[in-house]
């Protein structure tokens, strides 16, 4: 699934984060695991957004 909710994400058990350049472009994975593993990434979009 894809989820642009930080709530339902958070709310989740494992999330697999794709950086920019999905779809067409490519994309690849940043991180992936729990929200607080995913949190903990240095180089995802979405971590900083999932630890405030």
């Amino acid at each position: 699934m894809v989820e642009q909710d930080m709530q339902v994400a958070i709310s989740s058990e494992w999330i697999i984060d794709i950086g920019q350049g999905a779809g067409d472009e490519g994309g690849k994975i940043v991180a992936q695991g729990s929200p607080e593993q995913v949190a903990q990434s240095e180089i995802s979009r979405t971590a900083p957004i999932m630890s405030s």
